[in-house]
């Protein structure tokens, strides 16, 4: 890795500190880029711009006596959770009402580092949203702000949200711009329904090009689940590039991506450059392929008693999420994902 006016304000200007605020993604990288740099001036300076770029989310948390204890087993190692926004050029989608997030991931870093798993839930997963009942998960942003889905994805994964990042998409065509283009290998051809044509195989993408790679569904039978395939390997081609392109290493390029980052990014006020600071430890050495990607199993589409179309919820499977994070065992269970859903 589409939004309306229904989802997320109206894009216009926006601020360097305002509040208002997908792929989601772009945090993901922010994690990899500042452990790779020097120590000193320079680190400063990125953190700097970072801090000066992001904005706020505020209280985007529920009252902690519903949660899962800090410092407990469901408490164990890091979890981020990466709502991702998509400004659809028509600023319609029929499909969506209300505020609500078009894509969700989980990135979860285990307490001895190493591994990073980023695991996509597919937004019309029929879920209990704690206080409200059954509805799709991403409704419980709309339904009591970034607290709700806090507390949704806590109740069910069983598993403590530690920050929270809210990316707009619009950032991938600045980003991929930055880095001057993209080689992602489409695993698909289709072709847009304003008629923009991909070809199955590796392709370079300009940030356009990309952006659109990212959001599009409805060219695909399988619509959401292939758009989240997609998403994935954009983010692992963008991982290359920064890492074949000697970006992390050459201070100018570095701080380049740091500043198209930044600006789409809505954070928790935790999620900070020196909280992105205090993961190195974890995250030196790490590489591409320790980058572990997977959408959560859902049991297929279906129907709500009320008529709508949804993802039914494997809650085994999520259960078995949270347990593998509080165990340490996620790496066991990502390698039984079946492969479609990698």
């Amino acid at each position: 890795m589409s939004l309306n006016q229904n989802e997320f304000p109206e894009e216009r200007p926006r601020p360097r500190k305002s509040h208002t605020g997908r792929n989601i993604l772009l945090v993901l990288l922010a994690l990899v880029l500042v452990v790779a740099v020097a120590a000193g001036l320079f680190v400063w300076n990125l953190g700097r711009n970072f801090d000066r770029g992001a904005s706020s989310l505020g209280d985007a948390f529920p009252e902690e006596s519903s949660r899962p204890a800090k410092g407990s087993a469901e408490d164990s190692g890091t979890t981020v959770l990466l709502l991702g926004s998509d400004k659809r050029p028509d600023g319609v989608d029929p499909d969506v009402t209300g505020t609500r997030a078009d894509s969700i991931m989980l990135v979860h870093i285990p307490e001895d580092g190493g591994q990073m798993y980023v695991m996509s839930i597919m937004r019309d997963t029929w879920v209990n949203i704690p206080g409200v009942g059954e509805a799709k998960i991403n409704a419980a942003l709309d339904q009591g702000g970034m607290p709700k889905m806090v507390s949704t994805i806590e109740e069910n994964f069983d598993t403590r949200v530690d920050e929270v990042a809210l990316v707009d998409f619009a950032g991938f065509e600045g980003l991929t711009d930055a880095l001057g283009g993209v080689t992602v290998d489409v695993p698909v051809a289709f072709t847009t329904k304003e008629g923009e044509h991909y070809d199955a195989g590796p392709q370079q993408m300009d940030g356009k090009r990309a952006l659109t790679f990212v959001r599009e569904r409805y060219a695909f039978d399988d619509g959401d689940y292939q758009r989240v395939r997609d998403q994935r390997i954009y983010l692992q081609a963008m991982i290359d590039k920064l890492v074949s392109a000697g970006t992390v290493t050459n201070p100018v390029k570095l701080n380049e991506v740091v500043k198209q980052i930044s600006p789409y990014l809505t954070v928790s006020e935790g999620l900070t450059s020196g909280w992105i600071a205090q993961q190195a430890p974890k995250l030196v050495g790490l590489s591409s392929g320790d980058i572990h990607m997977f959408t959560v199993p859902n049991k297929g589409v279906g129907t709500s008693a009320d008529g709508q179309s949804i993802i039914v919820a494997d809650e085994a499977a999520m259960k078995a999420i949270g347990k593998a994070i509080s165990d340490g065992t996620l790496d066991q269970y990502a390698k039984s994902v079946p492969r479609q859903s990698q």
